[in-house]
């Protein structure tokens, strides 16, 4: 760890033991405050990507993810009115996605750097934060995947309810992932702003 890369992985870190600990907090039906904080993720790792390259975005992330263990380590040993707050198909849904996302942030980042200053921020998140979106949910609620913890009750993820109160009948979960999703999708959009504006602080130049 260099001393260029504190300010990038103090903010990772930041960010992941917010949203670990907002994610509790309900914001109405289908999401929780940890929904609005988590695709800050996103953003410090674009921002280290452009100011300093794919080789420090990455220890930003791999940073993150080692700060993401030990949330969930120390939510797995607190018990909540269901159980622990932290389940083993949720602790590996959260650290799977949250990797491989953002490992897919950095490399397609870098695949689109030299184009116009919004594409490889915005492309990149959108790809990123739906993988996200589609790892986490099936790996901590999906019935077909009750085999990575049998012992984990997620009975309650797979109750059938309308798509968003709308829409066809889908489990619970579904539901859960889209609202999830759509919230980062328009995030992504948001983000450029900050973006645009910290990087061109920093650079003191276009970008």
């Amino acid at each position: 760890m260099t001393r260029s890369l504190l300010p990038g992985i103090l903010a990772m870190a930041a960010t992941v033991v917010a949203s670990n600990i907002l994610v509790q907090y309900l914001l109405g039906p289908w999401l929780t405050w940890g929904a609005l904080t988590y695709p800050v993720a996103f953003l410090v790792t674009d921002l280290i990507n452009r100011l300093q390259g794919a080789a420090a975005a990455r220890r930003v992330v791999l940073a993150g993810f080692v700060v993401g263990i030990a949330c969930s380590l120390i939510g797995s040993q607190i018990e909540g009115a269901a159980g622990p707050l932290v389940t083993l198909r949720i602790a590996l849904g959260s650290g799977t996605a949250y990797l491989i996302g953002q490992l897919t942030d950095v490399a397609v980042f870098d695949r689109l750097r030299a184009g116009r200053w919004w594409r490889a921020p915005l492309v990149s998140t959108l790809i990123s934060s739906s993988l996200d979106t589609a790892i986490f949910f099936s790996i901590a609620f999906a019935a077909s995947l009750s085999w990575i913890a049998p012992s984990d009750d997620v009975a309650w993820a797979g109750e059938m309810l309308p798509l968003l109160g709308l829409g066809p009948m889908v489990p619970l979960w579904v539901s859960l992932a889209c609202a999830d999703w759509l919230v980062k999708l328009a995030l992504a959009a948001v983000a450029l702003v900050p973006f645009r504006l910290a990087v061109g602080k920093l650079t003191q130049r276009p970008v």
